[in-house]
């Protein structure tokens, strides 16, 4: 009895585990093959629950995503011979699954190196093309555009990976070369600044010799003005006087001799030498003087 039940589980077992080897299960996010001795039996499954032959079939599963490709950077010379550090990454991802195992054997790192070299190549030729100029500002989009549209019949046809976007991350100049540039920029932009300056100087002397000619003849102008204004004013005070003096002469010469007394006489200690029959002193010496 005990025997029976003993094998009863033993059989149990057994099924369990090919059952469980005889079923997998490709994600919405993988691609697979199923492999019959080695060799593709069905290129591309579908995601869902499949059935296998254990032993007979194996199943091979890659990453059906974006995937990123984050070259190290390469030195590629341009038109004029210079030489150049790229710092590069490529997006890509599995397009035909029979072909990239068959290229790759499913080695995700063995289809990121063989995509390099391609890669690689493909920007040795846009960069070999252009000038510095135009690779650092002018043309990086269109080199950019380029490139995908060389390289992606290529590897979908030898590896069965389309290319998503291939874009340059930066560009440097190796560190030699990039001391002398420097030094160059340097010495052109301290030439600017004095040519700037000097230009600024000169502007200052014109600004500074236009004010002072515009004072000089501000003040010319103002003072002429002010004769002009200080005339009339004593054409008019001398108007007045002579309307006052003919309107009662003898009031008027009165209130003058006033004003001369209080002129003369307002400080101490001064001293007048004249006649006391002078016409000074006619209305202080005769108090019936009219």
């Amino acid at each position: 009895m005990q025997s029976k039940s003993l094998v009863l589980i033993i059989v149990f077992a057994v099924l369990v585990l090919v059952g469980q080897s005889s079923l997998y299960i490709v994600k919405e996010t993988e691609r697979a093959v199923l492999l019959k001795f080695g060799e593709v039996s069905e290129a591309d499954v579908q995601p869902g629950l499949h059935f296998k032959i254990p032993i007979v079939n194996k199943v091979r599963k890659f990453d059906s995503r974006i995937l990123t490709l984050d070259a190290r950077p390469q030195a590629y010379l341009t038109l004029e011979k210079k030489r150049l550090i790229v710092d590069s990454f490529v997006k890509w991802r599995v397009a035909d699954v029979q072909k990239y195992y068959t290229a790759t054997s499913g080695d995700e790192f063995t289809a990121a190196q063989l995509l390099s070299t391609r890669v690689d190549a493909a920007l040795r030729n846009q960069f070999g093309e252009r000038t510095v100029t135009e690779v650092v500002s002018g043309e990086r989009e269109q080199i950019m555009r380029n490139l995908i549209a060389m390289i992606s019949p290529i590897v979908i046809n030898e590896l069965g990976v389309e290319i998503i976007d291939v874009r340059v991350k930066r560009i440097d100049l190796p560190q030699e070369v990039s001391e002398s540039v420097y030094g160059r920029m340097r010495s052109e932009r301290e030439r600017e600044a004095r040519e700037l300056r000097s230009r600024g100087k000169e502007l200052a002397e014109g600004i500074r010799a236009d004010a002072d000619r515009q004072k000089t003849v501000i003040e010319a102008e103002a003072y002429r003005e002010s004769e002009e204004l200080r005339g009339e004013g004593d054409a008019i005070a001398a108007k007045n006087y002579a309307e006052a003096y003919s309107g009662n002469p003898e009031f008027y010469s009165f209130y003058r001799s006033l004003q001369a007394y209080r002129e003369s006489f307002g400080q101490n200690g001064d001293v007048l030498v004249l006649k006391p029959d002078s016409d000074f002193f006619k209305y202080l010496g005769d108090p019936k003087v009219q």
